[in-house]
């Protein structure tokens, strides 16, 4: 598992994007009536990505490895992580079971989860090998205190309030994958809207729906021209 947690880490970038082309295949919807699974799964999605939010401007840790293969300077086991060693991917896995739902695709709402909880499982168990093996003692005791995917609740709000939320961070940290979360959500309730109630129905509400997505775009160029630029006392550090 290991191994194959190792292969899913270094060619990640290029096989989920292939893999979140199934939320667009034709299937049987989950319900004909579109707004109740755009309510939960935007709801869902949308927590998913507040869980990552806040992780990050808590206590910030890069996890995108080096040179494409996992790797960390430092043991973090402060904020979101003191409670759950992996709240990245349960954001992650959150955002993902949200849009599977949010696609109205039985297909996307029976594939898209488990396969993705298996695809991180795996990259996990590499990461915490790769723990194990740098860290030694500190990471085990970190282990034995910390469970994998459910965090503690126990302890939650002290460790909000003792810690300062960097905005900074946060953004600059996390609008890309903001960016593309918010034009798949787009893209889906686009798509779902032109299948439900065909063209000219899509074609009279087009405007509007462009209109929000060219605003989106706009917000997410000017933070990654001031990012980097790093213009102004908003920058990335």
């Amino acid at each position: 598992m290991v191994k194959i947690g190792n292969f899913f880490f270094h060619h990640r970038n290029y096989l989920f994007p292939f893999i979140y082309l199934i939320l667009f295949i034709p299937a049987p919807q989950i319900t004909p009536y579109y707004p109740i699974v755009l309510i939960v799964g935007l709801s869902i999605s949308t927590f998913g990505q507040a869980v990552r939010i806040l992780t990050i401007g808590l206590v910030y840790i890069q996890r995108g490895g080096r040179n494409r293969k996992i790797y960390a300077d430092g043991l973090v086991t402060e904020g979101i992580f003191s409670h759950c060693r992996n709240p990245m991917y349960v954001g992650n896995v959150l955002m993902l079971t949200g849009m599977a739902i949010l696609s109205n695709s039985l297909l996307s709402a029976l594939i898209i989860s488990p396969f993705f909880i298996f695809i991180y499982q795996t990259i996990i168990l590499a990461e915490e090998d790769f723990l194990h093996g740098k860290f030694g003692l500190d990471y085990e005791k970190y282990y034995a205190n910390t469970n994998q995917w459910f965090p503690r609740i126990k302890g939650f709000a002290h460790t909000i309030h003792s810690l300062q939320f960097r905005t900074k961070d946060a953004v600059f940290n996390e609008y890309n994958t903001t960016y593309l979360w918010m034009t798949g959500i787009f893209m889906l309730v686009s798509v779902n809207l032109y299948r439900m109630h065909g063209s000219n129905y899509f074609e009279t509400h087009l405007p509007e729906l462009a209109g929000l997505w060219i605003l989106i775009t706009i917000v997410y160029l000017s933070l990654k021209l001031i990012a980097k630029k790093k213009l102004f006392f908003f920058s990335k550090q």
